[in-house]
């Protein structure tokens, strides 16, 4: 699986390989400007064919070195390539500034200031202005670089204006570089997959440079899951792969816990079970077949529904409601120490109740959207939504961490850029872009679905972390595959397409 860099993390793989012997840094100079030049051929052959002109914008640091090589490589290739730095040569890194002199042996370099809006149209415009080094908004001279015009735009490791570690635009003005393509290199960094990163990125090529290590901790991108993991034994009986109960609603609300219900069966747990209010009971066995049901009123009901020992996977919150009996089911639930997902009204009322909230335990996965998070954790929301003036920007990654930590269970943060953790810091990020996207998702239910995948995942015996991550892929994996006109019904009915396809 790939690994997902911060800025820092991707600095000290690169200062661990400088220190090693295995390179230099002007071998890694070298390597991530002909990387971005590839690319760029690659992604628009007719611009290897017809050199035409190029800027480059470098800046202060070694991106700006990067840029030198860029347009040193582009010149060779028989371009018309100009280069304008932003900031004082005599400040730059001793690598950066030794491709600075290269390039000075080619043509001239402007200040960043003589560039104009109004200049010549050019083929390509390289932004290596700040990459993954920014730590304050743009400002000034460097604001006039939105406005240059060019038929084709790359960043060279992170658009500019974006923070690396966040995927924010810093300041309040939210200025930032849009480019048709972005080349980083050796992993992704956290900033192309949260917030606004995919938006102003365009198409992310990632290049080898030849790092082989990769960093402790990291956050991981989820991968397609294992298909040897999602079968099912041979001649085990239904009860060998789990029994999920899911709890409803009262009269009138009992379809999200249904959409939940169903999706626990079709990821393969052996038995469901919904469990019924009395007044909706007529309702809910009108519209099942093979899901089971059984009548919950209480927690003295729950409490002995769950003498069946086979029951080993609780599904609470979708459609539930907020009244205090509610509360009840979700108390004796917690303290059953079964494996747990709580979703929607069990959220809500966790976040009431500062009680309910100390009996999570670390079978549980929790898996608010943005609004249900800052009710959970309204400190963690504040910081996520005030404007970001220097970098790195607290992100999406941190405050699924801090979450998780503080619960002492996996918090599952919903989103187009979903966020995975674990209390001890594991961290998982599932991003429905670059290829991925999934806009279908955006409708009544989807996460009740969602939420029925994990219970039945851990029903089958996956640990929370693992069914999280799962559930997050194939949920958008459903949704992509069915494509416009999705409803959250056509989700679990798309799920065995999507697991006939997965490679052995």
């Amino acid at each position: 699986m790939f690994e997902i860099l911060s800025a820092a993390e991707m600095r000290a793989l690169e200062q661990a390989a400088i220190e090693s012997g295995s390179v230099t840094g002007l071998e890694l100079m070298e390597r991530a400007g002909r990387a971005v030049v590839d690319a760029v051929f690659t992604e628009w052959p007719d611009l290897a064919k017809a050199p035409q002109k190029a800027v480059v914008l470098c800046g202060p640091g070694n991106n700006g070195g990067d840029g030198f090589v860029i347009a040193r490589l582009l010149q060779d290739w028989g371009w018309e390539a100009a280069a304008f730095l932003y900031g004082d040569p005599a400040l730059l890194p001793p690598d950066a500034r030794m491709n600075y002199d290269r390039w000075c042996a080619m043509g001239p370099v402007h200040d960043l200031a003589q560039a104009s809006v109004e200049g010549p149209k050019v083929a390509l415009l390289v932004d290596a202005l700040f990459g993954t080094g920014l730590r304050r908004p743009l400002q000034g001279v460097t604001l006039t670089v939105l406005d240059l015009w060019a038929e084709h735009r790359v960043a060279v490791d992170l658009p500019s204006g974006l923070c690396s570690d966040s995927g924010r635009v810093l300041g309040k003005v939210g200025a930032t570089v849009r480019a048709a393509l972005t080349v980083t290199f050796h992993a992704p960094k956290l900033g192309h997959v949260l917030a606004d990163g995919p938006a102003v990125c365009g198409r992310l090529e990632v290049a080898d440079i030849g790092l082989a290590t990769t960093a402790v901790g990291a956050a991981r991108l989820v991968a397609s899951p294992d298909v040897k993991l999602l079968g099912k034994t041979v001649g085990a009986h239904k009860y060998g792969h789990g029994h999920a109960l899911v709890l409803t609603g009262g009269a009138g609300t009992t379809g999200a816990a249904r959409l939940a219900a169903r999706a626990a069966l079709r990821i393969g747990a052996g038995v469901v079970t919904l469990g019924v209010p009395p007044a909706a009971q007529l309702e809910v066995a009108c519209q099942i077949t093979a899901l089971m049901l059984r009548r919950v009123r209480d927690g003295a009901d729950l409490t002995s529904v769950l003498g069946d020992a086979r029951i080993n996977a609780l599904c609470l919150g979708p459609g539930m409601g907020l009244s205090a009996d509610k509360a009840g089911l979700l108390r004796v639930a917690l303290q059953s120490g079964r494996a747990l997902v709580l979703d929607a009204d069990a959220l809500t009322m966790i976040a009431r109740d500062a009680d309910l909230f100390a009996l999570l335990h670390p079978g549980c996965v929790l898996t608010p959207h943005a609004g249900e998070f800052a009710r959970l954790f309204p400190d963690l929301a504040q910081r996520l939504i005030g404007v970001p003036e220097t970098g790195p920007a607290y992100s999406k990654v941190n405050a699924t961490r801090e979450a998780a930590k503080r619960a002492g269970c996996v918090v599952l943060f919903k989103g187009p850029d979903t966020v995975i953790a674990a209390p001890d810091g594991d961290c998982a990020i599932h991003p429905a872009a670059y290829g991925r996207q999934a806009p279908w998702l955006a409708t009544a239910g989807a996460g009740d679905v969602l939420a029925g995948f994990i219970a039945g995942l851990l029903a089958r015996g996956f640990d929370p972390m693992q069914a999280a991550e799962t559930a997050a892929w194939l949920h958008v994996e459903c949704a992509r595959l069915f494509g416009p006109g999705l409803i959250a019904e056509d989700l679990p009915e798309m799920l065995p397409k999507v697991l006939r396809a997965l490679p052995d």
